[in-house]
């Protein structure tokens, strides 16, 4: 299956949910399906490249994901480091012209994460190609809680003037500026989960896919990219 000749999208965010129901499928500790899920992230960045697509963000870990078992979150960190280690000496990125980002409150993980974090998103921040936004400590309504937190303080110190404040100033105060064409959902689950409140008010939504995310593939990929070109955007009209 190919896609067809319409346009693809050009950004595609996706909640990447079922690594934990996959693992216990497989009989093993919960937490082990984001390892399976991890290696599923590569292919995914070989089919954007591939077909084109502009900019991805992935929800990865969301604010609520801190309460999980010290066990299990300790895991996370390890493989969170692991992955961004493999990023940085990965020839991959750097010959696509990838760029790595991490959005959220990066500052809430333990100090060695945020700088596996930061030489990354520093090694890739003038590549063009294809931008990748990685949702860490993220939540939607902590995002737009921080945003009008900063804006308030700029206001305060004389920096902005309320009168200037709209839409488009607003949303420079965000962690992501780039609003996504398409969000899908993976796992059979139909809601947003506090992913990309703001960012996401006009995208196309697709929740039909019932794989969980160790085992979304191509032809998953493409279906979801048809279904998208086969839609009329009406951004409220």
């Amino acid at each position: 299956m190919e896609p067809t000749k319409s346009p693809v999208p050009k950004h595609i965010a996706i909640i990447l949910d079922g690594n934990r129901r996959f693992a216990k499928r497989l009989m093993m500790k919960p937490w082990q399906g984001h390892e399976f899920g991890a290696k599923k992230l590569q292919k995914l960045l070989e089919w954007c490249v591939e077909y084109d697509i502009k900019e991805l963000t992935l929800y990865a870990f969301s604010i609520q994901n801190f309460n999980r078992p010290k066990d299990e979150f300790a895991y996370l960190m390890n493989l969170l480091k692991e992955e961004a280690n493999r990023l940085l000496n990965d020839d991959q990125i750097m010959k696509n012209g990838i760029k790595i980002r991490f959005i959220g409150r990066l500052m809430l993980f333990p100090n060695d994460i945020q700088e596996a974090m930061q030489k990354l998103m520093e090694k890739t921040r003038d590549n063009e190609n294809f931008s990748v936004n990685i949702a860490f400590g993220y939540g939607g309504r902590e995002e737009i809680l921080d945003a009008v937190h900063q804006l308030s303080l700029d206001v305060k110190d004389g920096k902005l003037n309320p009168k200037d404040i709209d839409e488009t100033k607003f949303a420079g105060y965000l962690y992501m500026q780039g609003e996504p064409d398409l969000v899908i959902r993976t796992g059979g689950e139909q809601r947003i989960s506090n992913f990309l409140l703001w960012q996401s008010s006009y995208s196309e939504y697709i929740f039909y896919v019932e794989k969980l995310w160790p085992e979304f593939e191509k032809e998953d990929f493409l279906k979801c990219i048809n279904d998208y070109k086969a839609r009329v955007r009406r951004f409220g009209h």
